[in-house]
């Protein structure tokens, strides 16, 4: 028999075709841009992988697709393994910013470029192929089932009345998580858990008009008195002022400090490559630290007044800021958010709105789950190198309904075929081939390892 690497080399023809043909399908929620077209073509995917398909569409928003495949005869049919994914991509503009058309899927040097090549519809595309490689020899070593909704790239605000409706059908042993990728050294990086959001929208109103700046002797500007309700809330040396933000907060452990202490983080590196002005704000301190264990507040956008090109000596009638706070264990959005009215109407801000736009809560798997560790494992083998498995993403995903829904013990693992300059919201996203053709791998041999129960 040949080896599930030459198996792989031989699927990879029909599974960059497929993505390509999945990229080339727009599927842009924000915009309400081909996702009923999208919805079929997924359909169409699973079927051919040798799976079913429903559509569920009966909970609000974009419809959620529920795949299922069944262990073979050799197989262990009392174990299951969830894949969750999502059809739905960023917008591509600016589009004059793409090298190659957004929605071309063309192959140029060794990558496939695409808007949702890695994020997520690359992901997705490995699954199947793999679950196609396997079913042709032998069968599925266990259940499969995938949730792949079409709406994470605007907060997915439907998907948790669909998990709640449909927990028994979602119901696993374990899920593998939408994202992944390699890091600048070539190591696969994966992530455990999530963090949690809590996005705001504040806005400050003066006048029913925009006035002229001479007005500035007599009427307050609302554009400082929103600077200055935001800059109420955080220090100069980047601590949050708001009363009761991090009382949820769980206090580092010894173990916490040594996981992120044993994981490298090139901060030379990263100035480089992202051209940072400023240093680091967590001093000298471990990143690791900050990335996972700690919330924040940023910054996300201001408009007020007058930003176009030459001058106008205006007075703005409104302002406005988007703010994000990344969240971790325990904390709760609608509890910053009251807290985060309380600290305006404290500090006399009470003219400053504030109304959150969406939140999630934050999700740690057990690290030491038999799961994560046989994630990691297989990985080892798939890459030829040791990846980096960490407790929590910087970023924020509805990882925290399925908990919920499925069970707090579910152990969440996310991995997949991305790499460090896959530039996944950005123009010119791209995945490159020989990372492709490993994730199919690494599933291939995780899925295979599945036959033995990994359940804690």
């Amino acid at each position: 028999m040949p080896t599930w690497m030459e198996l792989v080399k031989a699927q990879l023809p029909t599974a960059i075709e497929t993505l390509q043909q999945y990229c080339r399908q727009p599927s842009v929620a924000a915009q309400h841009i081909g996702m009923a077209e999208t919805v079929a073509m997924v359909v169409d995917m699973v079927k051919r992988a040798g799976g079913t398909a429903r559509v569920l569409d009966d909970c609000g928003g974009n419809p959620v697709i529920y795949a299922e495949f069944s262990a073979g005869e050799q197989g262990n049919p009392n174990q299951t393994l969830l894949f969750y994914n999502h059809y739905d991509v960023q917008p591509p503009e600016p589009i004059d910013e793409w090298t190659y058309p957004p929605f071309g899927a063309e192959i140029h040097d060794g990558k496939i470029f695409a808007r949702g090549a890695s994020d997520n519809k690359g992901d997705l595309t490995v699954r199947l192929q793999a679950i196609a490689i396997l079913q042709a020899n032998g069968g599925l070593p266990c259940n499969v089932k995938f949730l792949i909704e079409g709406e994470e790239e605007i907060g997915s605000p439907s998907l948790p009345a669909y998990l709640k409706k449909y927990a028994d059908l979602f119901r696993a042993d374990a899920c593998i998580w939408e994202f992944g990728g390699k890091n600048i050294d070539g190591r696969p990086q994966m992530v455990a858990g999530i963090k949690g959001m809590c996005y705001l929208q504040l806005w400050c109103r003066g006048a029913d008009v925009d006035l002229h700046s001479s007005n500035g002797a007599i009427v307050d500007n609302p554009a400082w008195r929103l600077v200055q309700a935001l800059a109420s809330m955080k220090s100069v040396d980047n601590k949050i002022l708001v009363d009761g933000f991090y009382d949820d907060v769980e206090p580092r452990t010894p173990e916490m400090i040594k996981l992120a202490e044993s994981h490298p983080f090139d901060v030379d590196q990263m100035r480089a490559q992202l051209g940072l002005r400023r240093p680091l704000i967590c001093g000298d301190e471990n990143p690791n630290l900050h990335v996972w264990y700690e919330p924040t507040m940023t910054i996300c956008g201001l408009e007020a007044g007058y930003t176009g090109e030459g001058s106008k000596t205006v007075l703005p009638r409104r302002a406005q800021a988007k703010v994000d706070c990344r969240l971790v264990p325990h904390q709760d959005p609608d509890d910053i958010l009251a807290k985060v009215r309380a600290h305006l109407d404290k500090h006399g801000f009470t003219d400053v709105e504030v109304t959150q736009l969406n939140g999630e809560r934050a999700y740690r798997s057990d690290m030491n789950h038999p799961f994560v560790k046989l994630v990691m494992e297989t990985a080892r083998e798939a890459y030829g190198v040791d990846p980096i498995l960490a407790p929590t993403s910087a970023g924020t995903g509805p990882m925290y309904p399925f908990g919920e829904f499925l069970g707090l013990d579910l152990p969440i693992v996310s991995t997949g075929c991305g790499w460090w300059n896959s530039r996944a919201h950005a123009p010119d996203e791209s995945i490159r081939i020989p990372d492709f053709e490993q994730a199919m791998l690494h599933m291939v041999l995780l899925m295979n390892r599945m036959r033995e129960p990994i359940r804690g």
